[in-house]
């Protein structure tokens, strides 16, 4: 016997079948684990250089050329990228997720070493580095943007 023809001589069973499946998907649907923001954690490392008083062109050039070069011989980058302001370059340098941020971090100093015969002479000091947590940022720029909502309630 074919299941249609079971449905035909049968016209209720078909729509009970079909709230069954409803009812069912609906209640296991609430059921199912989900994480409002997941926990993703990329090992980011920012990379600052100053030297005041310094055009941002002259920035780019001198200061963040030659220490993008070095970073990116860095194995697990995964994204790279620099601003340059007056008197200030920030290199943004971002790991794949599997990536230790410690051992990151040694590789980051050591780049910045490599590269410290390139760099202007007259750099005030060498250019430090700062690991991140993106996890953490991401929370705070999500509360930052509800709270900044119009008609959210005010604390």
């Amino acid at each position: 016997m074919n299941i249609l023809t079971s449905f035909i001589h049968r016209p209720i069973a078909a729509p009970l079948l079909m709230a069954g499946l409803l009812l069912f998907g609906s209640a296991a649907y609430f059921l199912l684990p989900v994480a409002p923001l997941p926990h993703v954690d990329f090992p980011t490392i920012v990379v600052t250089a100053q030297s005041p008083g310094t055009s941002p062109a002259t920035m780019a050039s001198s200061v963040a050329a030659p220490l993008e070069r070095q970073f990116a011989q860095i194995l697990g980058v995964s994204h790279l990228a620099s601003s340059s302001v007056i008197g200030t370059t920030t290199i943004t340098i971002q790991f794949v997720p599997t990536r230790n941020i410690d051992a990151a971090a040694q590789e980051v100093q050591s780049a910045i070493d490599a590269a410290a015969g390139q760099l202007p002479k007259n750099l005030p000091s060498p250019p430090t580095y700062k690991k991140t947590d993106t996890a953490q940022q991401a929370k705070g720029a999500s509360a930052k943007t509800m709270a900044t909502q119009p008609g959210a309630p005010t604390q």
